[in-house]
C-alpha cells in the first residue's frame, strides 16, 4: 500500500466500543481510517476462561471487522503474540518472581501495542495511529505535544500511557478525549451499533481472566513455601509463595484473629509480612526507576506536582526531586497507602501528565 494522503490512519481496533466509536468519528472528520486489530497471545489452558470483550478473540476480530465494514474501512489482522510473549506475559511473571507487583497495562502501551500499530503504519506508509483511550494530546508553546487529562475524569488513561515517549506523540490521535463514556454509548446508538449497549466491559488481564490468575501463577512459578511473620519477626504462618501476595492485599491470608494486611515481601528469606495495624501501610518517599518524561525534558531541580501511585487512586500533592539521570525521588504532603514496589507513579501540573516510573523503593 503506497500512499501520500496525509488523512489515512490507522485505528487499533479491539472490538469495543471505544476503539470502534473513535473509528466512526475518525471518518466523520474526513480521515480515512484503517482498521488493525493486534493479535495477542493468551495462555493457554483449559482453566482459562477468558470470554467476553478481549481483544485477541475470535469474537472480538469478528466485531471489529463488522464495525469496519459497515463503515467500508477496510480491515487487518497483525499477528503480534510472539512479540506479547516476550515484552509483556514475560515482564508480568519476572515481576512477580521478583516480588514486585507488574502493572502489564503500561509496559504493553509503551512497548507493545503503539509500537507495533507504528510499525504496520510504517510498512504501509502511513503517517498517524488512533487508539479509543480516553486522553488528549496538544503541543504546547515550545512545540512539544503533552498529554492531557480525558474530559471524563472518570476513565481517563493518561496513567496508562504516562510512558509514551514524545516522538510518538505527534503522531498519535486519541478521538475519545473530549467525550464521556455516555456520550460513547450515545454515538454507539445513534450509529446503529446499539449492540454494544448491553456488553459487559471485560476487567480481565488481556491474556488470563482474573478468576484463573492464582491458576497461571502456580503453573508459570509454582509454590515456593514461606514464612509469614508480623512486624515484629513473630512467626505466624507459611505461605505458598510471595507471588501470590501483593501490597495492602487482606484476603487470602488465611490466618485466625484476623483481618491482616500485606505489609511487605523480604525475597531474600521468603517472608510475608503482615500486620493488623492499616497505619503500617503508610508512607510517603518513593524512589522511582526507570522513569519517562513526556515532553522530553529533563528536570534540574525539584518541582511541585500530583501524583497517582496506581490507576484508580486520586492524585495527591508531591515534590519530585532529580537524584540522576535514572531515578528520581518522590515526597508525598501526606502519607500514602499501600505504596507498591514494581507499581508505576505517575505525575501531573494540573491537567498535564508529566510522565511516570517504575517505584523501586517505598517508605
Amino acid at each position: 500500500m503506497k500512499n501520500n494522503n496525509k488523512r489515512i490512519i490507522v485505528v487499533g481496533m479491539s472490538g469495543r466500543v471505544d476503539s470502534s466509536m473513535s473509528l466512526v468519528l475518525l471518518k466523520k472528520q474526513g480521515w480515512q481510517p484503517i482498521g488493525v486489530s493486534l493479535r495477542y497471545a493468551i495462555w493457554q489452558d483449559k482453566r482459562n476462561l477468558l470470554k467476553e470483550n478481549v481483544c485477541c478473540l475470535t469474537e472480538s476480530f469478528k466485531i471489529a471487522r463488522s464495525v469496519c465494514k459497515k463503515m467500508n474501512v477496510p480491515y487487518h489482522i497483525f499477528d503480534v503474540s510472539k512479540d506479547f510473549k516476550k515484552e509483556v506475559i514475560d515482564y508480568f511473571v519476572s515481576e512477580l518472581k521478583n516480588s514486585c507487583t507488574p502493572n502489564p497495562c503500561i509496559i504493553c502501551n509503551r512497548y507493545l501495542k503503539f509500537k507495533k500499530l507504528f510499525e504496520w503504519a510504517k510498512k504501509h506508509n502511513v503517517q498517524y495511529v488512533a487508539t479509543g483511550h480516553y486522553t488528549r494530546v496538544k503541543k504546547n508553546k515550545r512545540g512539544k505535544y503533552e498529554l492531557l487529562k480525558a474530559k471524563d475524569r472518570n476513565k481517563d488513561q493518561t496513567y496508562s500511557l504516562s510512558f509514551l515517549p514524545q516522538s510518538w506523540l505527534k503522531n498519535i490521535v486519541f478521538p475519545l478525549g473530549n467525550y464521556t463514556k455516555e456520550e460513547v454509548f450515545k454515538l454507539a446508538k445513534e450509529q446503529g451499533f446499539d449492540f454494544y449497549l448491553k456488553r459487559k466491559q471485560s476487567q480481565d488481564f488481556c491474556f488470563v481472566a482474573g478468576k484463573c490468575l492464582n491458576c497461571f501463577l502456580e503453573k508459570e512459578i509454582g509454590k515456593k513455601e514461606g514464612i509469614i511473620k508480623d512486624i515484629a519477626g513473630n512467626i505466624l504462618g507459611k505461605h505458598q509463595g510471595l507471588h501470590f501476595y501483593t501490597i495492602g492485599q487482606r484476603k487470602g491470608i488465611n490466618l485466625p484473629a484476623g483481618p491482616y494486611f500485606v505489609i511487605g515481601k523480604n525475597s531474600r528469606s521468603n517472608a510475608l509480612i503482615i500486620s493488623k495495624n492499616e497505619q503500617d501501610l503508610m508512607g510517603r518517599e518513593i524512589i522511582l526507576s526507570p522513569f519517562n518524561l513526556i515532553a522530553g525534558k529533563k528536570i534540574k531541580e525539584k518541582i511541585r506536582v500530583q501524583v497517582k501511585i496506581r490507576s484508580q487512586h486520586n492524585p495527591d500533592k508531591a515534590t519530585l526531586i532529580p537524584i540522576n539521570s535514572k531515578q528520581i525521588r518522590i515526597i508525598f504532603d501526606k502519607p500514602q497507602k499501600s505504596i507498591t514496589p514494581g507499581q508505576f507513579a505517575v505525575f501531573y501540573q494540573k491537567e498535564v501528565c508529566l510522565g511516570g516510573g517504575r517505584i523501586i523503593k517505598a517508605n
